[in-house]
């Protein structure tokens, strides 16, 4: 009989799950966050394996999971303390590549069903990217099932050998939602105040100063809007290798740019902004996405990756690396009033459509059924 259909109080589970997390990014972290307490919440237990400041920044154990620290590391003794603690499990459930080669490491010699859930795809070049590859292989191979959050991470796990793909069910977890507020005129003067855009466009790109995320090309399509009457203001949230290079352009060029570090209200920055921007060479389920649809506020992104699945008509598309037609989008939103009234709107009803954080421990909890269910005698 299965964990998850047995004689357990109230038909709730007597399942018990390892969930192996790296070091948790926005996307994986606060989605481990929001899995452990719904499965907790259904009685499963939940064990969350990950290094003691993932912990501090997503508080698993106040969703009712036990946490255990296991550094990012693949050392042995990283993996000898994984494997401690999957020894009782039913079934693990890693997120990320990292966590997951760990996982296959940990597992090695044992029947314990693994799933893996890919958020996004690991940013490399040359021998380390081939590196990378030949983990992805090894992960994918042994997994039961892999889960990716865009159709192109699943055509990726399948092209790679995976025996079994399908495209996760990842809501964005309610915390991480900006809040619609009522009245949001009170709040945008002091905000835009502080970032000294009053009586100017606001401009709102956040996520850390990494090569990926195309911050260079957005300076680059910042010169295009200097000669607007009044001059937008683009403010960047967020912390990276990058930033030390971007500020010594936006000073050495004169650019009407900002980087203001990491934050912790960006919701309060949505709610102030003009536009959103993203404009990563790639990108799954960005979170940045979702959170400017939720907060109604129009976005421009590029067209890569999982992004226009998850935004269909919703934002305005751009080319990666064209600061041209970045730079052309965005004075032609500004000065169209009526297409961002259209574009907050798409948002509302584009972001009604996907998936719950209910539907999202659902469908994982569908998947723990069918690995741990007996199977029939040959």
């Amino acid at each position: 009989m299965s964990p998850l259909s047995s004689n357990a109080p109230h038909g709730q589970s007597t399942l018990r799950t390892v969930q192996v997390l790296g070091g948790g990014n926005a996307a994986s972290g606060a989605h481990v966050r929001s899995l452990a307490e719904g499965l907790v919440a259904r009685g499963v237990r939940v064990t969350v394996c990950a290094p003691v400041d993932a912990d501090r920044a997503y508080d698993f154990s106040g969703a009712g999971a036990e946490h255990v620290h296991v550094p990012r590391s693949s050392d042995p003794a990283s993996v000898a303390a994984l494997r401690a603690v999957c020894t009782d499990a039913d079934l693990v459930h890693a997120h990320g590549l990292h966590a997951s080669f760990r996982s296959v490491l940990a597992l090695s010699g044992r029947r314990t069903p693994l799933v893996v859930t890919w958020h996004d795809r690991a940013q490399a070049q040359g021998a380390r990217a081939q590196f990378l590859r030949l983990l992805e292989r090894r992960v994918v191979r042994t997994a039961s099932v892999v889960l990716g959050t865009s159709s192109d991470l699943v055509d990726r796990a399948r092209s790679t050998g995976a025996r079994d793909a399908r495209l996760a069910a990842v809501g964005l977890p309610g915390q991480r939602r900006p809040v619609v507020l009522d009245d949001p005129d009170r709040l945008r003067p002091k905000v835009r105040a502080e970032l000294g855009a009053t009586g100017r466009p606001l401009l709102i790109a956040v996520g850390s100063l990494d090569r990926h995320r195309g911050y260079d090309v957005l300076l680059d399509a910042a010169r295009a809007w200097r000669d607007l009457d009044p001059v937008p203001l683009l403010v960047i949230a967020g912390e990276g290798p990058q930033r030390p290079a971007l500020q010594r352009r936006i000073e050495d060029e004169g650019l009407p740019v900002r980087l203001i570090g990491r934050r912790e209200d960006v919701p309060e920055l949505l709610a102030a902004a003009d536009l959103a921007l993203l404009t990563s060479s790639w990108e799954s389920r960005s979170v940045l996405a979702q959170e400017a649809l939720y907060a109604r506020v129009p976005l421009v992104a590029t067209r890569v990756g999982g992004i226009p699945d998850l935004v269909g008509d919703a934002a305005e598309l751009v080319p990666y690396g064209d600061p041209v037609a970045l730079a052309a989008t965005v004075v032609r939103l500004l000065a169209d009033p009526g297409r961002r009234e259209e574009l907050r709107e798409s948002g509302v009803r584009q972001a009604a459509g996907w998936p719950t954080e209910d539907e999202t421990v659902a469908q994982v909890l569908s998947v723990y059924d069918e690995l741990t269910q007996p199977r029939p005698l040959a």
